[in-house]
């Protein structure tokens, strides 16, 4: 810029210029110049960026640039930084991602991107997030991942290729491909923490669409929460007025929340729960400093939000509400905020609302707070807190603030007194009376879904109609609502009679009440007020000659709608016979059983103006459904609603099925019913070649090499008593240089038969030579066929992956047992054939070789089956006798293998006092026979 010394004039120039109409002309006198300059064609690389650079500048003051753009491009091109610098600001600014110049800057990106040059890399990189389309980054995503992945990227460079990925996903979620979400997990563990926390912010966003593709980064995220939140292993950098990296540590825990606590892994869930222990020791202190408080209470309130969503200690749970009480009286506006946001989600989980119920007035107050955001907080939580013992104060002190709310909020705070007052009614007049308050109080804020509801809830309950109509009427004798002038009609055409002998509600009474609405309402309600005197023709006969000149009046009417309907209804009441008058205006039938309208309407408020979450505003009824709460974060809830039922203990009855939600559901859940299952890199589908070979060397034994290659070994070693098994995995790094972000996936095709869980976890880095273990315990409830399987994944260069199945079958519950022939025989035939007995008769291919006796005695006593001589009376046949032993007892298992030396045949029967027993042993001894001749052992 020093070195531009024209461009400092121009810029003085501009500065100086003390009016509007000579700075214009300093501007297009330049702009003749640059133009005549880039017609004459030979300018050199600094001229062009001299140029292009004053472009610029009038171009960010306002004015139009509309020539230029293509030597910006070539700029591009330019092997000098400086002048690609200029080259891509440019691009940047002029150029749109519909631009018909796009094309062209596409494969100067590519080889930036390419380029050895770190810097070139950064410039093609914010070229691609800030302009980047569908085009270009369908072009170029592939290269922006590689520089990700790559190991020889410096840490910057990474950091922008994550936020690059970020942005492109964010406007295209096409462009990130499902397959690279293992190698995007795996840089979680990267050693810089700037580059953990940008891969994070794209993890995190892709977790929350595609869920179980990215299901690895939750034990990913927890090791490293533990790290920077106990072991305090963040660099010096990072300490943001001594917090350790507070923007990862929210990250991690928000990430955490996308995902149900991990069932089968007490040891991550130990991880997290020391995570947040240490997070709430930290916070009993509050730091005087402002920054550090502020860090503080972001970690904290995130971390509180991770202990609802986990829901696992009542007097953690407790102490949280009583924390969440003091937040929402502090003086600070954000953390008033923050606590009644927490209190939101705290009652969207808990079983019971007491503890919230505890700061009840202290949340009515919240109603009249200074700063609105809190004020609409408060709402919420009223909203989720309320239910059939407090709805009566809750609902009353909203009626009172909704004649001083904000009109902000007003249809929002309509929406949920509509839905508070129908769900939590204890009595069918207090319905009434509060509903049509409200639509007193509300006016213009009413929506059209909340009158159509009262009148479906009017129309379905039969003890309601009448004090409705009654109610109704004394309404319209007043200045009402247009709202109630709709449900009025509507009432008093169906339901007007009920009341025509009271005082004061006779049928010219509820004629001249009707009629006097119509000269303030507008055409619609005119002509629903058309529709009721139409009903009032058939129900009320003494009035017919008022009714008739009045749609003679409306005959005239200037609205053609109005017009149509009053000459129908007069020829319709002036024909011979009542007949066809009698069957059109019938009692309207009930409402068939629906949801709410209100709770859609109400979720799609605000859908899409905040982050979504694995929960909505609500009580824990709200959130009882997972795939609900899912699509609810873009559609609105679809849910059963309840219906008012006079006398029922809640006040409330449950309807049937939800309708259906027209357009596509969106939220956490992406996939459809119709696209395919994410696949699973862990299950047996996947299993690495050569992956038998250890398989079968474990398969009988308790320990030995499960895999070997050159880069790592896969060791086993394994005990089994009684119904419960510990099994330990030895990871040894063969190599001579480190392997960095050992990840182990477990998948259990057998679940709930065989409980896994895993007591540790093994480190991520793994220096040359090294050796780190993990130890899973497994336990047996039941019979089951299918093996777990181990995914092992870690970076060497590349990202290196295996799947192997782990040699866990139902024979290593299996205990021999010895019975005598008559023993043997007396328990066979008691437990006799059924589901309790099965038969299976196979051949075996040998090559070259014939099944063996002595071959077959040892695959049947390596099943752990007491093989008893001399009780066949065939000596050939092999009998044998074992107890499987799960979780919920033992079961006796008896077997009669009957070889064909000669024809290699088997026969295996097995009977068990357990159905499902002998179906899978028969099946898993058939595999272990055939597998064993096949490989000629």
């Amino acid at each position: 810029m020093a070195s531009m010394r024209g461009l400092v004039q121009f810029i003085a120039d501009l500065r100086n210029a003390r009016a509007r109409e000579l700075e214009e002309k300093r501007v297009n006198k330049e702009l003749a110049n640059i133009r005549q300059k880039f017609k004459g064609g030979s300018l050199n690389g600094y001229q062009k960026k001299k140029y292009v650079c004053k472009l610029l500048y009038v171009y960010i003051q306002g004015y139009d640039v509309d020539f230029g753009h293509l030597e910006a491009v070539n700029l591009i091109s330019s092997s000098k930084y400086s002048e690609k610098q200029i080259g891509y600001l440019a691009v940047t600014l002029f150029l749109h991602e519909q631009h018909e110049l796009l094309h062209l800057v596409v494969n100067s990106i590519r080889k930036d991107l390419l380029d050895y040059n770190e810097l070139f890399n950064c410039l093609a990189l914010h070229a691609v997030a800030n302009v980047g389309g569908r085009e270009m980054g369908e072009a170029l995503a592939m290269d922006v991942h590689r520089l990700l992945i790559s190991p020889t990227s410096k840490a910057f460079v990474k950091k922008k290729a994550a936020l690059t990925l970020l942005r492109l996903y964010r406007k295209y979620p096409g462009i990130v491909q499902n397959e690279w979400a293992e190698r995007i997990i795996s840089i979680m563990d990267d050693p810089d923490m700037g580059v953990t926390l940008s891969v994070t912010s794209l993890v995190l966003a892709l977790a929350q669409d595609k869920p179980e593709e990215y299901r690895g980064c939750y034990v990913k995220a927890a090791q490293r929460l533990k790290k920077v939140v106990v072991d305090n292993d963040v660099a010096p950098d990072y300490l943001y007025y001594r917090v350790p990296c507070p923007w990862i540590q929210v990250k991690f825990l928000r990430l955490l929340q996308y995902y149900p606590p991990s069932v089968e892994d007490s040891h991550v869930r130990e991880i997290i729960r020391e995570s947040l222990q240490q997070i709430m020791h930290v916070a009993m202190d509050t730091p005087k400093n402002v920054q550090q408080n502020n860090a503080q209470n972001a970690i904290l309130f995130e971390a509180i939000n991770l202990l609802i969503h986990m829901d696992t200690e009542h007097n953690l749970m407790m102490q949280i509400s009583s924390r969440l009480g003091k937040y929402i009286q502090s003086r600070e506006t954000n953390v008033r905020y923050l606590g009644l946001e927490a209190m939101v989600h705290f009652a969207a989980r808990a079983e019971t609302l007491d503890p919230i119920k505890k700061h009840q007035n202290i949340i009515l107050g919240s109603l009249r707070d200074r700063d609105i955001s809190v004020r609409r907080k408060g709402l919420d939580l009223l909203y989720s807190m309320c239910d059939t013992t407090n709805a009566g104060p809750i609902v009353n002190e909203l009626l009172r603030y909704l004649q001083t709310a904000d009109y902000a909020i007003r249809e929002e705070m309509v929406l949920k007194v509509a839905i508070l007052t129908e769900k939590y009614a204890t009595d069918a007049q207090w319905y009434i009376d509060m509903t049509f308050k409200l639509l007193s109080l509300a006016g213009d804020h009413v929506n059209d879904e909340v009158w159509q509801r009262v009148i479906q809830i009017v129309t379905n309950n039969e003890e309601i109609q009448a004090y409705a109509a009654h109610t109704l009427l004394s309404y319209l004798k007043t200045d009402c609502h247009e709202s109630l002038v709709k449900i009025g009609c509507y009432v008093l055409g169906e339901f007007g009679h009920l009341i025509a002998e009271n005082q004061g509600s006779s049928p010219i009474e509820q004629f001249i009440t009707l009629q006097a609405k119509m000269i303030t309402s507008t055409d619609n309600t005119r002509a629903m007020i058309l529709s009721s005197f139409v009903k009032f023709v058939n129900l009320f006969p003494e009035i017919k000659p008022q009714l008739l000149h009045l749609f003679r009046l409306y005959c005239h009417s200037p609205d053609s709608e109005l017009q149509q309907r009053a000459f129908e209804y007069l020829s319709l009441a002036t024909l011979p016979t009542d007949d066809l008058l009698r069957t059109v205006c019938d009692e309207m039938p009930p409402f068939s059983d629906r949801a709410s309208i209100l709770l859609s309407r109400l979720h799609q408020r605000t859908a899409g103006t905040t982050e979504r979450k694995t929960w909505v505003v609500g009580g824990k009824d709200a959130n009882a459904d997972k795939k609900e709460v899912l699509m609810a974060q873009n559609t609105g809830l679809k849910r059963t609603f309840t219906t008012i039922v006079n006398g029922s203990s809640s006040g409330a009855a449950s309807t049937a099925s939800p309708v259906s939600s027209a357009g596509d559901l969106a939220g956490l859940d992406l996939s459809g019913p119709s696209a395919a299952p994410p696949p699973n890199l862990a299950s047996a589908a996947h299993l690495t070649p050569e992956w038998e070979v250890g398989y079968n060397r474990c398969y009988f034994s308790d320990e030995g090499v499960l895999f070997e290659d050159l880069q790592i070994q896969v060791g086993l070693r394994s005990e089994f008593r009684g119904h419960m098994g510990v099994v330990k995995i030895y990871l040894t790094n063969k190599s001579s240089y480190p392997i960095g972000s050992l990840t182990t996936t477990l998948d259990n095709p057998s679940s709930p038969q065989l409980k896994i869980d895993s007591k540790n976890l093994p480190e991520p880095h793994v220096p040359a030579a090294g050796q780190t273990q993990q130890t899973f315990f497994f336990e047996a409830h039941g019979a089951f066929t299918a093996a777990p399987t181990i995914r092992i994944s870690y970076l060497a260069g590349a990202l290196q992956a295996y799947t192997l199945q782990l040699p866990i079958q139902m024979h290593k519950y299996m205990e021999p047992s010895t019975l005598s022939a008559e023993e043997f025989f007396k328990r066979w035939r008691q437990i006799g054939g059924g589901p309790l007995e099965s038969q299976q008769t196979f051949g075996v291919t040998v090559k070259g070789k014939s099944i063996t006796e002595a071959f077959t005695r040892r695959v049947v006593e390596g099943f752990r089956l007491r093989i008893l001589d001399s009780v066949d009376p065939n000596p050939k046949n092999i009998v044998g006798c074992g107890v499987y032993q799960f979780a919920g007892g033992k079961t006796g298992c008896l077997l009669r293998l009957e070889p064909n030396y000669e024809r290699n045949m088997y026969r295996i029967t097995i009977r068990a006092t357990q159905e499902g027993v002998p179906q899978s042993l028969v099946k898993q001894i058939e595999q272990k026979l055939s597998q064993g001749t096949k490989d000629g052992a």
